[in-house]
């Protein structure tokens, strides 16, 4: 599949590091603690793909009231804290990156902060840096195509040369939209075995579910 391509687009949580688990229940566990009240299920079934501008968004929605700036805070922290300390490298990642010959980027709806945090710890942010890229630098996160076109744009690939890997419906949704090649990933902790079919529906043009078989589409 690389050959025609000219960049792969990696989304961050979920694909290069396995880290929707530990996030959506880092979240639930703050916004029930301060008297909002949902699950790790609900964070992710909603949430997962998206900025946390869209999630605070919406649970303002849903309680009807502003969310204080202090909880804004709290959950950012608590969150980054949490990818700091536990967070590793998605499995088999490793060895497709020193195998990977196309020129690669990170496109994540986590924001810059988090991204740090989070691929710092994994070890990864020196590898793709400068090339990581944020919701917070377009208009709309995904599932709009603004940021996949963003990162394109950067790097002078064509969005028809540009391969997205993506493990939510969301970025699936987003990848397609503009206009690139798909593949879905179901490696990680938080795919339950219909996640890959879900994949498939959203539009993702292949499922992959580990590194060591995304390796062989990418690589061989």
């Amino acid at each position: 599949m690389h050959d025609g391509f000219d960049l792969v687009i990696f989304d961050c949580d979920g694909v290069l590091i396995d880290s929707e688990v530990l996030v959506c229940r880092t979240c639930a566990e703050v916004f029930t603690a301060r008297g909002f009240p949902m699950t790790a299920a609900d964070i992710a079934r909603r949430f997962i793909g998206r900025s946390t501008a869209q999630m605070f968004g919406e649970i303002e929605q849903d309680a009807g009231r502003p969310l204080p700036e202090a909880l804004r805070d709290e959950v950012k922290a608590r969150v980054n804290a949490a990818l700091a300390s536990e967070v590793e490298a998605m499995p088999g990642l490793v060895a497709l990156l020193d195998r990977l010959r196309l020129p690669a980027c990170v496109a994540s709806s986590s924001d810059p902060e988090r991204l740090r945090a989070s691929l710092g710890a994994a070890g990864l942010y020196d590898r793709f840096h400068p090339h990581v890229y944020s919701a917070v630098e377009v208009p709309r996160g995904k599932p709009a195509p603004d940021l996949f076109l963003h990162a394109a744009d950067r790097l002078g690939a064509a969005p028809a040369a540009c391969i997205v890997v993506e493990d939510s419906l969301a970025g699936v949704a987003a990848g397609r939209a503009a206009g690139m090649a798909v593949i879905g990933f179901a490696g990680g902790g938080h795919c339950g075995p219909e996640h890959g079919e879900a994949l498939r529906e959203a539009g993702a043009g292949r499922v992959v579910p580990s590194m060591a078989a995304l390796q062989g589409v990418l690589c061989d």
